[in-house]
């Protein structure tokens, strides 16, 4: 077995089922020739560097995973064949791995993606946070702003 990274950009137009269905199908290919997924990382919805097939956004995925050599040239191939499919790149970054080395590295992606959902919720609540004190300092502001009596004053008098 070898280690690859798969990036590959999905059409913008698609739904999330269409899109689940192409991960779904790339990791069949994967899975079926013996390899194992180490990580699936779906970035999202980007703007892309330049336009790809007319399309100025893309659905961006990254996969990190152990196989062969034909169950890459498999994926590709039907990469090439479909349409929702706008690019695909993959690199190999280990000539060989284990089985300790796959199940470390998936620990390891396990981790860094429960991190990253843990940093995403705390920065979620600050974000609320700070809406509610900004409501509030609003609310505040209002309330300090009474209305002006139109009396004279002294100064105006004379």
């Amino acid at each position: 077995m070898r280690r690859y990274e798969t990036i590959y950009i999905l059409r913008p137009s698609m739904n999330e089922d269409e899109i689940n269905t192409t991960i779904d199908n790339s990791n069949a290919i994967i899975t079926g020739d013996k390899g194992q997924i180490i990580e699936i990382d779906r970035w999202g919805m980007r703007k892309l560097a330049y336009p790809i097939k007319k399309e100025l956004q893309g659905f961006y995925v990254f996969c990190d995973y152990s196989g062969t050599p034909e169950a890459v040239a498999e994926m590709e191939r039907k990469f090439r064949i479909d349409d929702a499919v706008l690019r695909y790149m993959t690199i190999k970054t280990a000539d060989s791995i284990s089985t300790d080395e796959i199940d470390e590295a998936t620990e390891l992606a396990a981790t860094k993606q429960a991190q990253a959902a843990k940093e995403m919720e705390t920065e979620l609540e600050d974000v609320q946070q700070t809406e509610s004190v900004d409501e509030a300092s609003d609310k505040e502001v209002v309330a300090d702003e009474a209305p002006v009596d139109e009396e004279t004053t002294d100064s105006e008098e004379k």
